[in-house]
């Protein structure tokens, strides 16, 4: 009997689609350094945005460093596995679950802020886009569109998730939580790792500040109790693209009103939520008293940390460098999961579902992905590739890099000799070596072949 090919699912058929098109991807190619390079070429006339979204904290060698870490970690594929039926989706049936929640694929849209400043439809576009392809969305508290507007555009069938800048102010912390889970945001992330804006040369050289000239601060703007503080009532509000700053502060300066009232309440909003206190451990049990569901902890780099984060009774960490742009000279991320994924106490939580390990920083490709989720996460957020295909072709281009991206996992994860994406976390010392393939003699730092 003749052996029976696997039935179409939609990401080979996705793939399938630009071969019998002729016509090749949305963005033109699926190669990801050549997308970064036609997003810097789109946004030439706004440049100085295009550099607010790549570059990170002082040399960028954290961001590099991020890089360089999936390098040195080389994939071992098995051969001759029945792998013809592959599930990429994250919590089937019979596997482990993302907090509950069965996923189309390991892979979430991290929050990015300010996507305003790249297109016209900013968030609103990564919202639609997430939902079309069936992939988690975690929203940025510093975007340029309210987190209502950004439910209605993910729709009812949406996953979403809201990434909290903790407030000063108690009354406005609660209103925003009360707001996200109002408009079905299912879990919470903390961004611990920026209590204050990490140390960013290319804007302190030029003065560049979207968010204080009303750009990355519209959940202020739709928030009821910030807005009566000031006599106002909550609005949604759609910045103009392209953010120009120059002609904002030239209009201000000239007595517009609206203009001025404007930027009064982006320095106030800043005020809330960057007003430079840190926030210690003993204050997670404030949003632990006020928020119905997961609540997890982005930016743990510290072994200490994620167990600290199991005994204070987070439901998640995601482990991130915020992209490299918080702290120059930091490990890279991917090295920080290598760590945390070596304690036993955060090994024995995650086995119990106690805890979620997801990881941030650096994916660009389905190996990557592999080399993440081999090393013990869970799953992965995307978050600069975003921005470029959003830049280049706004939710088209968005839905591109999900799919190529989950398409990429499939065919990969097959080749490497596994069938079903949940059995490849934690397999590190199965699937990967460490080497060294600079210049001179092979190096293997560590196989277990």
């Amino acid at each position: 009997m003749a052996a029976q090919p696997p039935p179409p699912n939609k990401w080979i058929s996705w793939l399938s689609q630009i071969y019998s098109s002729g016509k090749g991807p949305v963005l033109g190619t699926v190669d990801i350094q050549e997308i970064e390079d036609k997003a810097r070429e789109v946004m030439q006339d706004n440049s100085t945005a295009y550099q607010y979204t790549l570059k990170s904290a002082g040399t960028c060698s954290t961001d590099d460093a991020n890089r360089k870490a999936f390098d040195r970690w080389k994939l071992v594929p098995r051969m001759l596995n029945n792998v013809t039926l592959r599930n990429v989706e994250a919590s089937a049936l019979e596997t482990t679950t993302i907090l509950g929640m069965k996923v189309s694929s390991p892979i979430f849209v991290g929050p990015v802020g300010k996507q305003g400043l790249v297109h016209a439809d900013g968030e609103l576009a990564t919202a639609r886009a997430a939902a079309a392809v069936g992939v988690p969305m975690i929203l940025s508290s510093s975007s340029s569109r309210s987190l209502e507007d950004v439910a209605e555009a993910n729709g009812p069938n949406g996953q979403r998730w809201y990434q909290f800048y903790w407030p000063r102010s108690s009354d406005v912390a609660l209103s925003i939580l009360k707001r996200a889970k109002e408009n079905g945001y299912t879990a919470l992330v903390i961004t611990v790792d920026t209590m204050i804006i990490g140390w960013r040369s290319h804007d302190h050289r030029i003065g560049y500040s979207p968010s204080g000239h009303g750009v990355g601060v519209q959940q202020g703007m739709a928030d009821p109790v910030f807005m009566k503080r000031h006599g106002l009532v909550a609005r949604h509000e759609r910045p103009r693209f392209p953010f120009d700053q120059d002609d904002i502060r030239k209009k201000a300066a000239a007595g517009d009103e609206e203009t001025k009232q404007s930027m009064f309440l982006a320095s106030q909003w800043l005020a809330e939520t960057g007003s430079g206190i840190f926030r210690t451990w003993d204050d997670l049990q404030f949003v632990k008293d006020n928020w119905d569901g997961p609540i997890l902890l982005k930016g743990i780099q510290a072994v200490n940390d994620a167990e600290k984060a199991i005994d204070a009774g987070i439901d998640g960490i995601i482990v991130s460098n915020h992209g490299g742009r918080q702290i120059d000279g930091a490990i890279a991320s991917l090295d920080a999961l290598d760590m945390i994924m070596s304690s036993q106490k955060v090994l024995d939580a995650q086995k119990s579902g106690k805890l979620t390990v997801l990881f941030d920083s650096g994916i660009r490709t389905g190996s990557d992905i592999i080399k993440a989720l081999a090393i013990g996460a869970q799953g992965v957020l995307i978050a600069r590739p975003i921005v470029y295909g959003l830049a280049i072709a706004g939710q088209a281009g968005v839905e591109q890099i999900l799919m190529q991206s989950i398409c990429d996992l499939h065919v990969t994860m097959g080749l490497c000799g596994f069938s079903d994406v949940n059995d490849l976390t934690g397999k590190r010392d199965e699937l990967l070596v460490k080497a060294d393939y600079g210049i001179g003699t092979r190096t293997l730092v560590k196989s277990s072949m």
